[in-house]
């Protein structure tokens, strides 16, 4: 790996840290402000594997960005939507 690929990892690592830190931010909150959320996360690593040859499936890749399985994280830290939401 050269210089940019190691400190490209490194920050994914940070972002993926700061995401797992910050369970009271939602995905819909993220999408609002952002544009993205860790599904987006997920789907660009499937996409990123995918270019390197590699089988990723979109439930493995949510496992990594969101640290355990989806629907465990779900029904751990996922907030219900306020009516008119959504």
């Amino acid at each position: 790996m050269n210089d940019k690929t190691t400190i490209e990892a490194a920050v994914f690592r940070r972002l993926l840290q700061h995401l797992d830190a910050r369970k009271d931010v939602q995905n819909i909150d993220l999408m609002n402000l952002a544009g993205f959320c860790r599904n987006c996360l997920a789907k660009w690593y499937v996409a990123a594997a995918a270019e390197r040859g590699e089988i990723l499936t979109y439930e493995e890749a949510r496992e990594r960005v969101y640290g355990m399985p989806y629907m465990e994280w779900k029904v751990l830290y996922q907030k219900e939507m306020p009516l008119g939401q959504g």
